[in-house]
């Protein structure tokens, strides 16, 4: 056994021993991951594997211009929402430009299960409802209220007065969304239960992801106004600009959601997220709650998304991510015309679920198999059959053909 196997073997054992078997790890051989950069992690023999899965170093690893902005207010001063400092101020103002006029109001927390609570807090009192209505297979957070609201997390037991509808992850699922979305309203008037909100991820993508066609969002959502619900977008994943086509998902329908949330690629893994707000909306909530976050948009934490929305406009990712993403969508595309194992390819930007037909075990091997070739990938979908594709926005062409050409090999 090499020095370095070794030491992953011992820090595994450790692991084992310490750590709650509540948690996972990815591959049936763990990856040992010491350092990363850009759009590639590094193991303890200094062994370099391509990330294509995670969505939280959005502008890349380690970016020297966020880990710069962090060290920089670290050494000046880091504390919480009840001192008037300027950089909340100055995100608030950054993060809210990039939104619809009518979103006009932002509240810092720290993750975006913090974030989602919160949005669901907010959209009881503001409608007086109970209802929530949420995707079959979607996941929205940790604590005890969206465990309830995320079937795919495994508890397999919804929260009260939380309904489902199957996600629209293909254009037929699309075009019945909307009547879906109304039905289940129906249902719940039968029930006596009042809608509060229609919770979305606007990629649907613990269902497997889902994007086309654009614009079937909107019907859905005037069906759970016309009920006195609100509309939440969740932006976690396909947020700042990783669909490719504006900073946020729901942009993509031509809708303006009510409530917005979004997680930590707000920080580039560091944790700060927000819910942002019609203040018609939050009006209500504030008025009976003075809602605080001791640690939601303390100074380092902004001046950490300060930077991030700065790496974002000069490093022009969106269209990275449009650009880049086209490419590898046709590449999978041609893929998929040689391998009848590969199917159906969705998604928008560098956020693409590629089907795989041949069920959940193929899909593993996938994954697995891409992983000892230096590949790292994930899963999604009900089934577990779905390839997850999110590779940090700074993906270029060179990575693309490198995912291409392995995924060939494993196929």
């Amino acid at each position: 056994m090499s020095s370095s196997s070794s030491r992953t073997a011992d820090l595994l054992a450790r692991r084992r021993r310490l750590l709650a078997p509540t948690y996972g790890l990815f591959y049936e051989e763990p990856v040992h991951i010491t350092r990363a950069s850009g759009v590639w992690m590094y193991g303890p023999d200094d062994r370099a594997y391509l990330d294509v899965y995670n969505n939280v170093p959005v502008v890349g690893h380690c970016h020297p211009h966020v880990v710069a902005a962090l060290a920089r207010q670290s050494a000046l001063l880091n504390t919480h929402t009840r001192y008037l400092t300027d950089k909340p101020i100055e995100l608030a103002e950054r993060l809210l430009a990039t939104f619809p006029p009518e979103l006009a109001t932002a509240i810092f927390t720290c993750t975006g299960s913090e974030s989602n609570d919160l949005a669901i807090r907010v959209s009881k009192v503001a409608t007086g409802g109970t209802g929530v209505i949420v995707t079959e297979w979607a996941y929205h957070g940790t604590t005890e209220t969206l465990a309830g609201m995320s079937p795919s997390s495994g508890t397999g037991r919804l929260g009260t007065h939380v309904y489902t509808v199957p996600a629209p992850i293909d254009p037929e699922s699309a075009g019945q969304f909307a009547a879906r979305v109304q039905a289940c309203i129906e249902t719940m008037r039968a029930n006596g239960v009042k809608p509060a909100a229609l919770l979305v991820d606007t990629i649907f993508s613990s269902d497997g992801v889902g994007s086309d066609p654009p614009g079937y969002l909107a019907a859905a959502a005037a069906h759970i106004r016309a009920a006195g619900g609100l509309l939440i977008a969740d932006e976690v994943q396909p947020g700042f600009g990783r669909t490719g086509h504006s900073m946020w998902g729901f942009q993509r329908h031509g809708v303006v959601p009510d409530l917005v949330t979004m997680g930590k690629p707000m920080g580039n893994g560091h944790p700060i997220s927000a819910l942002i707000a019609r203040p018609e909306v939050i009006a209500d909530f504030a008025r009976q709650t003075r809602y605080f976050n001791t640690f939601g948009g303390n100074t380092v934490a902004c001046a950490v998304a300060l930077a991030v929305l700065d790496v974002i406009e000069q490093e022009q990712l969106i269209t990275n991510a449009r650009e880049i993403g086209a490419q590898l969508r046709r590449g999978l595309e041609e893929l998929a015309s040689r391998h009848p194992t590969l199917g159906a390819i969705r998604g928008a930007g560098l956020f693409i679920g590629a089907q795989i037909t041949t069920g959940r075990a193929e899909t593993t091997r996938i994954v697995n198999a891409l992983r000892q070739r230096g590949v790292l990938i994930g899963s999604a979908g009900r089934n577990g059959d779905a390839l997850k594709i999110r590779p940090p926005l700074v993906f270029k062409q060179e990575h693309v053909d490198q995912l291409l050409d392995t995924l060939a090999q494993v196929l």
